[in-house]
C-alpha cells in the first residue's frame, strides 16, 4: 500500500482527474459540475462533498469550479466497516446505491471540513504511529461530521405521508438480489408490467431497476471480496451465478477490474476474520 492517506488540491480545474482507484475518496467541491459516477450522471451547484468507494469510476463531463480538494485513503489505513460503531458512514456516505453520492453543504461546513483537510495535509507524509493515530482521528471526525450532515439532509428531504408513486423496491431488492436478477420478477411482486414498474422505479431512485439490480450485485460482490476470505468461486455461488467465469466477466465489465485484482488492490479487511 503506497498511499495511506493523501490530500490533493486542484486550483486549475480545467483538467480534473478521472478516478478509478483502490481508494476511498472524499471530494470537497466549490463550484458547478456535471459528472458521471459508475455511468450515472449527476449535476451539482455550489458547495458539495462527494464520496467514492474503491474502484468507482468518476468522469467529469463539464465543470465551472472555483476549487476542489481530494482526500483519499486506503481501507488498510481506516476500515469503515471495522469502525462502524463509532462512525456510521458505510451505507450512508459510501456504498449507497439508492441515494445521490454527495451532500450539499453551506459555507460554514465547507470551511470546517477544509480546516480538517489542512490539518491532515500538515502531517500526511509522516510515518510515526503517533502521527498516524492523529491522522485517523482527523479522518474519523470528517466522516462523523459528514454522516451527521447527510442524515440531517435526508430528514429535510422527507415529506409527510405516503409517497404517491413510491415503491419499497429497496427492501425487496436487498432480499432477492441473489435469487433473481430479472426485472420481471420484481414487477410481478407489485402486480405491474415491466414498463410501468420501470417508470416508477426510475422516478423514485433516478435509475432503472436493471441498473439497480446490477449495482446491488456488485455492491455485495465487493463486500464479500473485501470483508471475507471466500474464494471468487464461492462469491459467485453466493450471488447466484452458476458460472464463476461469467461472474468474473460481469464484475470486470461493471467495475473495470477483475474480482482478483479488486481483492489484491483493495485488500481483505481486518473484520474478515470475524466472518470465518
Amino acid at each position: 500500500m503506497d498511499t495511506i492517506i493523501k490530500i490533493s488540491d486542484f486550483k486549475n480545474t480545467a483538467i480534473l482527474p478521472r478516478l478509478h482507484e483502490p481508494y476511498y475518496f472524499i471530494v470537497l467541491i466549490d463550484g458547478n459540475a456535471t459528472f458521471s459516477l459508475d455511468f450515472n450522471t449527476y449535476t451539482i451547484q455550489g458547495k458539495n462533498i462527494l464520496f467514492l468507494s474503491p474502484y468507482q469510476l468518476l468522469n467529469w463531463e463539464s465543470t465551472n469550479i472555483k476549487k476542489m480538494n481530494f482526500l483519499q485513503f486506503h481501507g488498510d489505513f481506516y476500515c469503515i466497516e471495522y469502525h462502524k460503531a463509532e462512525v456510521a458512514c458505510n451505507g450512508i456516505l459510501f456504498n449507497n446505491i439508492y441515494e445521490k453520492p454527495y451532500i450539499t453543504i453551506d459555507a460554514i461546513f465547507h470551511t470546517e471540513i477544509s480546516t480538517l483537510f489542512n490539518k491532515i495535509r500538515e502531517i500526511e507524509n509522516t510515518v510515526t504511529n503517533y502521527d498516524q493515530s492523529i491522522l485517523r482521528s482527523y479522518l474519523q471526525l470528517i466522516l462523523a461530521l459528514c454522516s451527521k450532515e447527510k442524515q440531517i439532509e435526508n430528514k429535510h428531504l422527507e415529506t409527510p405521508g405516503p409517497k404517491s408513486n413510491g415503491l419499497n423496491f429497496k427492501t425487496l431488492l436487498d432480499t432477492d438480489y441473489s435469487a433473481s436478477k430479472s426485472v420481471s420478477h420484481y414487477a410481478d411482486q407489485y402486480g405491474l408490467s415491466v414498463n410501468a414498474f420501470s417508470k416508477k422505479v426510475k422516478k423514485q431512485y433516478g435509475k432503472t431497476p436493471s441498473k439497480l439490480i446490477q449495482e446491488r450485485l456488485i455492491l455485495e460482490a465487493k463486500k464479500l471480496l473485501h470483508l471475507t476470505y471466500k474464494s471468487v468461486k464461492e462469491v459467485s455461488v453466493t450471488l447466484g451465478f452458476e458460472d464463476e467465469f461469467y461472474f468474473s466477466r460481469f464484475f470486470k465489465k461493471e467495475v473495470g477490474v477483475s474480482p482478483k485484482t479488486f481483492r489484491d488492490k483493495v485488500g481483505i479487511s481486518i473484520v474478515a476474520n470475524k466472518s470465518m
